[in-house]
């Protein structure tokens, strides 16, 4: 059995897991790689976790102001004055337009003093930072640089965007947006507030020093006392704050008692106090570069997983919302991200959309099977083929391949990310590319079957422009296409990017052993479901005739179920037909809402269920059989039929009724979903 100590040291990992996946979240949805910044803990309780969250986070230092525990009250009296000045620039990154960048940084500068200064800061305490916008042209998205001379500020941004985007684009010219100028005033005065990055760096350099030199002074211990953590006891000495004088340092295990609050300094950590008393915890150890929890499932570190893998999927959507251009989905969120195993598999998604996420796993697939052989490492993939997992043509999905070394030691695929957006347009015979009346699925845009879009790390460009511009019907603002396109190569290379990481640290075969737990757990909970279900039938009528039949029988020995759905109407003259994926998807959807256990969506919930889909009809048609209509309409009814049939939810309208605007003059295009009869 398990004692009491180790589930409650169980419950803190979780606990540190997630305020480390919070504090990871907001920080790379702006930019930032937390790992090399220091951690500011403040709060009563924060000194007591500041430790284990700096190492999930691979951070090395942890700040602890004297007044930590009352932080906030006392910040609000430190707050820095500041003053932002921008301008638009719109100029070819060049010698020429570096002498113009310098000197309207300086009018933007002198601008933001005047007005600090006009607060009753003296001129010596305001300081100027300042960013450079960088896009290449015809791009939506900016990188901010520093300032510095035209070539670096080329490299700097070529690194830049190969780091959020996953490729760069030699060919292309980079434009200077704009500028930004902050002008930061700091009136208190005998109390730095900023330090620059390098100084900071020195300092604790210097602090390590001193802790690991012979001289560095202890301060007084009260007691010894013990504390459980990393599933083990620590003897531990007990010391008051105020008891460390400048310079004096502490090793972990130990504990810290003051006022406001308690610090637990971990094994493996030293604190040091500086010079205005200010606590800086670092750690004089390395971090062990895996963890070695084995590859047998253990439950709290299948809900460390579970909350990592989602956590992954999240920073991926939050790239992309970043990035993408599209109202569609910079701001009505139509998207999804996931992460697939080798066999493409989905092992877990951010909390996006249902109809995505059930069917995205039939699109990698497809990538795989026709790329196996052919995959390189920078190389990304697109497609929206409605016979190769796709669900209608504006679902536009973005497949990357992450390449590492396994242990035999050769570059082989490790796992798949890729995301799905719901493009304004692709083409077809009306904007928006939602044509009611459509008859041929050539007439709802233009469609992409396994096209290679990023080659070796190079973005494709002039070849998926003469894609979308060709065929019938065209699509009719490519340039966003291709703007959403690379929004959606950054929320792939951040997956790509989070799971490198997360190998580092776990090591491949614990990461891999637990993408086959999470989706296990996931079957294991379904099949409790099944276990529950009695046999049953129904059928579910549409408006324009076609009927959804579908029959549910339960094996309890094995504890599996097929779901038929024989006796559907045939493939459709309208768009109503629904690809096999959408009904997979529906399926994986509903199962997933009747299991009462907070587990992900993957592909767990459907290794016990068989689904039997008769060929060429309304719910696995054949090309060119049109289907816009499937995936907003006739996936409300197979959702009904499936609640229906198990008799724990009436059917409500069963529409999305959905809006299509735009005209060829305005490319304002786009679809809005009004009053739902069902969640997708």
């Amino acid at each position: 059995g398990i004692e009491a100590v180790e589930v409650a040291d169980g419950f803190l990992r979780i606990a540190v897991e997630n305020m480390a996946q919070a504090i990871k979240k907001i920080s790379v949805q702006r930019g930032y790689d937390v790992s090399d910044y220091a951690l500011a803990c403040f709060g009563g309780a924060g000194g007591q976790h500041a430790c284990l969250v700096a190492d999930a986070l691979g951070m090395k230092r942890v700040i602890l102001h004297p007044l930590a525990g009352v932080l906030s009250a006392y910040g609000m009296g430190l707050a820095d004055i500041r003053a932002h000045r921008e301008q638009s620039l719109n100029l070819p990154l060049s010698g020429d337009a570096v002498a113009a960048l310098d000197q309207t940084i300086d009018k933007l500068a002198a601008a933001a003093r005047e007005e600090v200064a006009a607060q009753d800061i003296a001129p010596a305490r305001i300081a100027c930072a300042h960013e450079v916008n960088l896009r290449y042209r015809g791009a939506d998205s900016c990188l901010a640089v520093q300032a510095g001379s035209a070539d670096a500020m080329r490299v700097a941004f070529e690194i830049a965007h190969r780091q959020q985007f996953g490729f760069t684009q030699p060919e292309q010219q980079i434009v200077i947006d704009s500028v930004s100028v902050e002008a930061i005033g700091n009136e208190t005065i005998g109390h730095q507030i900023h330090t620059r990055q390098a100084g900071a760096e020195k300092s604790a350099a210097r602090h390590a020093a001193q802790a690991g030199g012979s001289h560095a002074a202890r301060p007084e211990i009260l007691r010894q006392t013990c504390f459980f953590s990393a599933g083990t006891w620590h003897e531990a000495p007990v010391a008051r704050r105020e008891s460390f004088a400048p310079g004096a340092a502490l090793q972990g295990p130990a504990i810290i008692i003051e006022a406001h609050g308690t610090i637990v300094l971990e094994p493996g950590w030293t604190a040091q106090c500086d010079q205005e008393g200010t606590l800086i915890l670092h750690r004089h150890a390395a971090l062990p570069a895996r963890q070695a929890i084995g590859t047998a499932a253990d439950p709290v570190m299948l809900e460390i997983f579970n909350n990592l893998f989602m956590s992954i999927a999240e920073q991926m959507g939050a790239t992309l919302e970043k990035t993408a251009h599209s109202v569609n989905i910079k701001e009505r969120l139509d998207f999804s991200c996931a992460l697939f195993d080798v066999d493409g598999n989905l092992i877990a998604n951010a909390p996006h959309m249902p109809v995505h996420l059930g069917s995205m796993s039939e699109s990698v697939r497809t990538v795989i099977r026709r790329n196996r052989d052919a995959m390189a490492p920078g190389d990304v993939y697109v497609l929206n083929a409605p016979y190769g997992g796709g669900t209608h043509l504006p679902d536009v999905t973005v497949v990357t391949p992450m390449f590492g070394k396994a242990g035999d030691g050769q570059e082989q695929v490790l796992f798949y990310v890729a995301s799905r957006g719901h493009h304004a347009d692709i083409g077809g015979v009306s904007p928006g590319s939602m044509p009611p009346q459509s008859t041929d699925v050539n007439e709802e845009g233009v469609l992409i079957d396994n096209f290679k879009l990023v080659d070796g790390g190079r973005f494709r460009e002039a070849q998926i422009m003469a894609l979308l511009t060709g065929g019938p019907y065209p699509a009719r603002n490519p340039a966003q296409n291709i703007a959403d396109l690379k929004a959606q190569i950054a929320a792939c290379e951040k997956g790509v990017q989070e799971l490198a990481k997360m190998i580092g640290h776990f090591s491949l075969d614990v990461v891999r052993a637990y993408t086959g737990h999470v989706q296990d757990n996931a079957e294991e909970a379904v099949r409790r479901v099944i276990d529950r279900l009695p046999d049953a039938d129904f059928s579910c009528s549409m408006d324009n005739g076609a009927v959804i039949r579908v029959s549910v029988r339960g094996d309890r020995q094995n504890r599996s179920a097929r779901i038929d759905f024989t006796g559907t109407s045939a493939q459709l003259p309208n768009n109503f037909n629904a690809p096999f994926s959408v009904c997979r998807a529906a399926v994986l959807y509903v199962f997933r809402c009747m299991v009462d256990d907070d587990i992900p969506l993957n592909e767990g919930c459907l290794k016990p269920l068989e689904i039997i889909v008769p060929e060429a009809s309304m719910l696995r048609p054949q090309y060119p059989a049109a289907v816009v209509a499937g995936n907003v309409e006739t996936s409300q009814a197979v959702t009904d039929a499936l609640f229906g049939a198990f008799g724990v939810m009436a059917a409500a309208q069963g529409t999305m009724n959905n809006l299509t605007f735009g005209n060829a003059a305005h490319l304002g295009l786009g679809r809005l979903h009004l009053v739902d009869g069902r969640a997708r």
